[in-house]
């Protein structure tokens, strides 16, 4: 579904967790990162077409979040005729996006990969706000910077001491946290070593059900795949 200018309908979502940290997601079977996305199908709104993309690509549900912002309107993203279908040039420029800012209020377990039988991630993880977007695909990175920018104004307050968000409700402790002994594990838990200029530092990090962990991204960036019209 295409508008007069060749522009597809498409959500973008923005997925918090309690650190102001936003979910990144790996395209499955290559070196790319981003957020959720997806089409926008006839009959949809922007708003019932992001739970679903939410769903299919985070398992996800409406109660495991909350809707804390989206951009005022469309931001738009020209895709190169090389990453275009042969049987869509011409007629398919590239995508036009809502995009949503969401808390997630439920334990991150919550988060699988595998809800539907067309993953679009293959491993994912909890990243700082601004994300860098040199792991992002050239023509959808001023998309994201425009984004961000737009909704870093409507971030929740969060107090550094460990007492959540200010005015947002708390989610209930993860299993990490100690939330009783006959708590069983809901993903693996990979720990790694970064090194920030001549500094390592050890990071954990929490998987879920048949997902993996790629160490570093951004060494070995591989070509979009086509899109769809």
């Amino acid at each position: 579904m295409l508008d007069r200018e060749g522009f597809r309908p498409n959500v973008g979502i923005i997925l918090l967790n309690q650190k102001n940290q936003v979910f990144w997601g790996k395209r499955i079977r290559t070196h790319s990162w981003q957020f959720p996305q997806g089409g926008i199908d006839r009959g949809e709104s922007p708003e019932q077409a992001m739970f679903r993309e939410l769903h299919e690509e985070v398992g996800l549900l409406p109660e495991h979040v909350r809707i804390v912002a989206r951009t005022r309107d469309w931001l738009r993203y020209e895709v190169p005729d090389r990453f275009i279908r042969r049987d869509a040039r011409g007629h398919y420029k590239g995508q036009k996006q809502i995009w949503y800012l969401l808390q997630l209020v439920e334990p991150d377990w919550n988060i699988n990969l595998r809800a539907t039988s067309h993953p679009e991630f293959d491993a994912w993880r909890w990243n700082d706000f601004w994300v860098p977007l040199d792991v992002v695909v050239e023509f959808k990175r001023g998309v994201y910077e425009m984004a961000l920018t737009e909704l870093s104004r409507y971030l929740p307050r969060y107090d550094s001491r460990g007492r959540g968000y200010r005015g947002a409700p708390r989610p209930r402790n993860n299993i990490n946290e100690g939330e009783g002994e006959n708590c069983e594990p809901q993903g693996s838990e990979v720990s790694m070593t970064v090194q920030f200029g001549f500094m390592h530092t050890q990071i954990r990090m929490e998987l879920p059900p048949g997902g993996s962990f790629d160490p570093d991204p951004q060494n070995s960036l591989e070509k979009p795949k086509p899109e769809d019209p």
